[in-house]
């Protein structure tokens, strides 16, 4: 099966560029697949990752996406093409963004099956957080979007809320709902002896500046601190590419407190240690984060979460068992609570971690990877058997019915081999 994925690849750092990269790297093991990344392009060159067939052909902010990935596309002839994205994916402006998400719609019209991989609605985007001057216009292009993203051959979103979303709303598409997974294979149970010992380590791990912002965090994790805890809050990753220099004005304005260290951006060898070390993670959003990766970065090592408390959230402990304290959004007196009752409280903190890693073994990659490939391999049997029938319901005298024939017999030849 030849398959091409449509996502942001490192050393790309747009969004979704690490699930992007773990997805690609649990395909690539699977014999019988040959996997063709569709990235999009870097400011300026460097190596591609080893033991990747990597083609960009597509950018951030351009308009010209759809000629330029379709070529490729049309030139490859992938047996599936999958998109992994969400709205913004293809563009922080309207227009960019838009004819992005039209891709698939296109994609499926040039006879390539198509999936796509849909990390968030725009319906549950906080307008004011995502700082959108044109409400009225977002919410018509987003509808518009909307359904041309439901036109692929199937669709998968993270949450079940968002498929219900879709189902109410639009009633059209073949949708389903899987596993965000966790980015291993198979995780390494938590060493709880790290935490703790001598200083509790509250991690901030994200993109600041939009919907995730730090003042808050801060103004809480300081009345902790006062209270004399051994305590350290450690801040990592970077800006929103909407709020360039966010992180180094706040790292600015706490240069004087050394409880508070900022790390930057934390390359993969580098997040397994991070995440060990702390005692909690805390995820201080203020508006939907969809189906979280920091969330399952946060099982994968068996890390308690203190997050805000809105609707992905709720939803994302409920459909994948994941525990997590959660506090009142944008409330400095509540988020400062939770923290002090959480660090007093070491039987609770090693219930949650244990809680959150035996969650994280029932979503592995490897699982959901299976789950996705054993769909577009029952998809290409599907279309096998709807041209097989055409190919007996024509007519003996048919010019084209020989072609047919040799088209069943390849596709046959070519699933035999793939180990299906």
């Amino acid at each position: 099966m030849r398959l091409a994925l449509v996502t942001s690849f490192p050393p790309s750092r747009k969004g979704l560029n690490e699930y992007g990269f773990h997805v690609a790297d649990e395909l690539r093991r699977h014999s019988g697949l040959e996997l063709t990344i569709l990235a999009d392009y870097l400011p300026e060159p460097q190596p591609e990752l080893p033991e990747f067939s990597v083609m960009r052909c597509w950018g951030f902010d351009r308009l010209s996406n759809p000629v330029s990935l379709l070529r490729t596309v049309r030139r490859l002839k992938p047996d599936v093409v999958w998109y992994n994205i969400g709205f913004a994916s293809f563009g922080g402006k309207p227009l960019p963004a838009f004819f992005g998400l039209t891709l698939p719609a296109l994609t499926r019209l040039s006879s390539c099956y198509t999936h796509v991989t849909l990390h968030q609605l725009f319906e549950t985007v906080d307008l004011a957080d995502a700082s959108v001057t044109s409400p009225t216009l977002y919410r018509a292009a987003g509808h518009i979007a909307t359904h041309l993203l439901l036109s692929a051959n199937s669709l998968s979103v993270l949450l079940p809320a968002y498929h219900r979303t879709l189902r109410d709303k639009y009633g059209r598409g073949t949708v389903n709902v899987r596993h965000h997974g966790i980015f291993a294979s198979c995780p390494e149970e938590p060493d709880l002896s790290l935490r703790g010992n001598p200083v509790h380590r509250v991690l901030a791990f994200g993109k600041w500046g939009t919907y995730k912002r730090l003042e808050l965090l801060i103004e809480a994790f300081e009345q902790v601190a006062a209270k004399s805890m051994p305590v350290e809050l450690i801040v990592a990753g970077g800006d929103h590419p909407k709020t360039p220099g966010y992180v180094q004005s706040v790292a600015e304005r706490v240069k004087d407190n050394p409880l508070i260290r900022f790390v930057g951006y934390v390359p993969e060898e580098s997040i397994p240690e991070l995440f060990r070390t702390a005692s909690l993670t805390v995820m201080p959003y203020s508006s939907s984060a969809g189906a979280s990766g920091v969330a399952h970065l946060a099982c994968q090592y068996g890390l308690p979460i203190l997050a805000s408390d809105i609707e992905d959230f709720r939803e994302l402990a409920e459909y994948e068992l994941v525990s997590m304290e959660l506090f009142t959004p944008n409330d400095v007196e509540s988020l400062a609570g939770h923290l002090v009752s959480l660090l007093h409280s070491p039987e609770r903190l090693t219930q949650m971690a244990r809680q959150n890693f035996s969650a994280a073994l029932q979503m592995s990659m490897p699982q959901v990877i299976r789950q996705y490939i054993h769909s577009f391999d029952l998809q290409r049997r599907l279309r096998m058997l709807r041209t097989f029938s055409k190919l007996r319901s024509s007519p003996r005298w048919m010019p084209t019915r020989r072609l047919m024939a040799r088209r069943i017999e390849k596709s046959l030849e070519a699933w035999r081999s793939s180990g299906f």
